[in-house]
């Protein structure tokens, strides 16, 4: 019996480019998640919007003051998703998320928040795990995205200290202008992911009893490791399951707008 396909009542907009592979990745997953609900041909995926907005500064830079506020290209990229017609939007970085109050009052449509809704699928679908632990930049640890979330969420968040061997060591696999993720295109160096495993190693050590990939970059490189001490949370993976729900109305944007 070939599967009930359901029409498309809301168009998700992403905003991506920051890195360069974010929306990428989010867009395979986004695919990937779609087939497994039984789509079988073009049509039956959704149609979304894309903007990639290579040139908005450095967010982990930005909030540390060392280049201009992000806030006003944020907001002007999510008016240009806006004026596309978008009726909900996907920022596929996870720092930028430090902007979002001052974001997303001046926009006329919700921002899914990475954070919260990765906090909530933990509570879901992992209801006997309470240790979580974070790989993410130096701006997400200092804004506090995640704790927050995962402690309003009834969790309890284990983190690397700023400035700690193992904070950097996770800074390095992401900036490492010969070997980091960013710097290396559409591959991951072994450089990268031997500094991911200790950190991850690290972790494990504290209690964590599983780890989200806070960076939009980690999310690709934990994608290629095949042998993690730990199971781990991609929001990428999170957002993906959730646009597909609203762009096909299985879950309401009103919920959104309320979380």
């Amino acid at each position: 019996m070939m599967p009930q396909i359901m029409a498309q009542v809301a168009i998700p907009g992403i905003l991506g480019g920051m890195g360069p592979l974010a929306h990428v990745e989010f867009e395979r997953r986004l695919i990937q998640k779609n087939l497994e609900r039984g789509v079988t041909c073009d049509q039956d995926h959704p149609v979304w919007v894309l903007v990639g907005a290579s040139n908005i500064p450095d967010r982990t830079r930005s909030l540390a003051g060392d280049v201009e506020d992000c806030t006003p290209w944020l907001v002007h990229y999510g008016r240009l998703l806006e004026r596309a017609g978008v009726d909900f939007m996907i920022v596929t970085c996870n720092t930028a998320h430090a902007f979002y109050e001052r974001v997303q009052p001046q926009l006329n449509v919700p921002w899914i928040h990475l954070m919260d809704h990765t906090a909530q699928f933990i509570v879901q679908h992992h209801p006997s795990l309470r240790r979580v632990g974070i790989l993410a930049t130096d701006g997400t640890l200092r804004t506090e995205l995640y704790t927050r979330s995962l402690r309003r969420a009834g969790l309890l968040p284990i983190v690397p200290m700023l400035g700690s061997v193992v904070q950097n060591q996770v800074m390095q696999s992401i900036y490492h202008p010969e070997w980091g993720i960013k710097s290396a295109g559409i591959w991951v160096p072994d450089q990268a992911l031997e500094q991911l495993q200790q950190a991850v190693n690290w972790l494990k050590q504290q209690g964590a009893e599983l780890i989200i990939a806070g960076c939009t970059e980690l999310s690709v490189a934990l994608a290629r490791m095949d042998t993690l001490s730990l199971p781990w949370i991609d929001p990428l993976e999170v957002a993906a399951l959730l646009t597909l729900d609203l762009a096909f109305g299985t879950q309401s944007l009103q919920s959104i707008w309320a979380a």
